[in-house]
This record gives structure tokens, C-alpha cells and sequence, in this order.
């Protein structure tokens, strides 16, 4: 009997959604192309670092901090699930 090591398991990737309140994280990209004018319209860039800084009672929209800038973004949570993040 042998036994093989466990295999890796691809994880699927972090959106802005996943962070907790006030957790940072860098984009890496947006996956919706049809939102992604809007997005980079808004300051979502790819290398830009976003904070989540609230939700609203019922899960949505939130609002996250973008850049260094203290420019807050509010988004519905079905946006937000679009931007990617660096792992």
C-alpha cells in the first residue's frame, strides 16, 4: 500500500470582497471587462493598494480607502468581487 502526498489544491483568487474591515491588499486585475472602465474610472488600477473600510449593515455596498489618498470609493459587493488581488 502507498501512500501519495497530498496534492496541492489551486486556490481561487482574492477579490475586494474577501477583505475584512480594515485589511489592505494591492489590485493585481479586474476580471469584468464590461465594469472595468468604470472601475479604473473610479482609481481601481492594477499595483494600487485598496483598505476596506466599511460595510453597510446589510453587507452592502462598502467603502474602501484607494491609494495613498484618502479618496473612499463606495461599491455594491457584486462590483467589488470583480477587482482581483496580489496574493
Amino acid at each position: 500500500m502507498s501512500i501519495r502526498p497530498a496534492q496541492a489544491q489551486p486556490h481561487a483568487p482574492r477579490s475586494v470582497k474577501d477583505l475584512r474591515l480594515g485589511e489592505s491588499g494591492t489590485i493585481c486585475c479586474l476580471q469584468d471587462p464590461e465594469m472595468a472602465l468604470k472601475l479604473l474610472e473610479m482609481g481601481c488600477i492594477p499595483g494600487t493598494e485598496v483598505r476596506l473600510n466599511s460595510r453597510a449593515p446589510l453587507g452592502c455596498p462598502i467603502t474602501l480607502v484607494v491609494g495613498n489618498e484618502d479618496y473612499t470609493l463606495s461599491l455594491r459587493v457584486s462590483e467589488a468581487a470583480t477587482i482581483l488581488l496580489k496574493d
